[in-house]
């Protein structure tokens, strides 16, 4: 009798040490993209890509606006949290946190931002490869904190989430004439691509192993895009769905050539294309009552200053909205696929 008491509770103890190992096997969440990941970095910027103000962050702990587009928290805070690791991603730039707070997570990320460098210079933001040199920055930084072993050991153990492309599209390629001139839409993709393979070539030779790569999202049903599709207005724009879908497909392929050429790199890419299209499609399947429009304003058209405390009409509960403005989805939506995303995660990875 005694015996089966006591060996159920050694194999919980058992567990209990195998769990925590594999969350320590992934000591630090290390952030580069766009304003989907983005924690702060721009509020140290002189551009209009930013959103220190409220009514953002309104539900995010204290309900201050920290430089996040939403009224929350991001994707990388919760997988961060799903990982054992603190629930917030701070900003680089941010001086209140400094390498102590940086060691276990750190976003480089910029809003605006995009595989081309042009899209970043467009409201003057950080490009890739400007993050690329924070994270050098980051790297001289922790070794002096750790020591060359620890801090080499968090460097090549860390999860390195990168979610960017959007921008490419819907403020670089479809408003500016530059690119259009240059390629058509599968050339620019091809374009993109090479950049994006580039920009993880340079941080694996920087140590980088554990890869989370996000494809684009359905750019086509984002709020603002319903309101500026003419043909059929207020419905998603099926063409620049597929866009999405036929670069989302040449993303994979990229992810399984780069691990084939270079050692000990693993990539799981993260296919937020499917995950925000369920919300979008099935909102009430998950608690939502309105997926077609965003909480602050009209939910039309506005997004970062457009999206401020005067705003008219700003709802009052965002976690009945898929979508926060009208390009960033709220903190609720960002937790449920989230959520969803960690599985596969701890599966890769841990």
């Amino acid at each position: 009798m005694a015996s089966s008491i006591i060996i159920p509770w050694i194999f919980y103890i058992q567990i209990l040490a195998i769990s925590s190992k594999a969350i320590a096997a992934v000591p630090a969440i290390i952030v580069f993209g766009d304003s989907s990941i983005d924690s702060g970095n721009n509020n140290y910027l002189p551009t209009l890509a930013k959103c220190n103000f409220e009514p953002y962050g309104r539900d995010f702990p204290g309900g201050t606006p920290t430089g996040r587009f939403c009224n929350g928290r991001l994707p990388p805070d919760f997988v961060s949290e799903g990982f054992g690791l603190k629930p917030i991603i701070p900003a680089y730039l941010d001086p209140t946190f400094s390498i102590s707070d940086f060691a276990t997570g750190v976003c480089f990320g910029s809003s605006g931002s995009g595989y081309d460098n042009s899209t970043a210079a467009i409201l003057k933001v950080f490009p890739l490869w400007k993050q690329v040199e924070f994270f050098k920055d980051y790297q001289t930084k922790l070794r002096a904190y750790l020591g060359d072993e620890k801090a080499n050991e968090v460097i090549s153990e860390a999860l390195y989430i990168i979610s960017v492309g959007t921008n490419d599209f819907l403020i670089n390629y479809y408003n500016f004439p530059q690119r259009r001139a240059q390629f058509t839409i599968p050339k620019y993709e091809d374009f993109l691509i090479g950049n994006a393979e580039d920009f993880i070539r340079k941080i694996y030779s920087l140590g980088a192993r554990k890869l989370s790569l996000t494809g684009l999202p359905p750019m086509g049903c984002l709020p603002l895009q319903r309101t500026l599709n003419l043909k059929n207005p207020h419905s998603c724009s099926e063409e620049r769905n597929k866009v999405a879908l036929k670069f989302n497909e040449k993303l994979k392929v990229s992810v399984v050539k780069l691990m084939i050429e270079l050692p000990g790199l693993e990539v799981l890419y993260t296919d937020v294309y499917e995950l925000l299209s369920q919300l979008i499609t099935q909102p009430s399947q998950y608690g939502f009552e309105v997926a077609e429009a965003a909480c602050c304003g009209t939910g039309l058209f506005e997004t970062g200053i457009l999206c401020n405390r005067l705003t008219p009409y700003t709802c009052l509960d965002a976690d009945k909205y898929v979508f926060w403005d009208a390009f960033h989805p709220s903190e609720r939506a960002n937790k449920i696929m989230s959520d969803e995303m960690l599985p596969s995660l701890k599966l890769a990875f841990l």
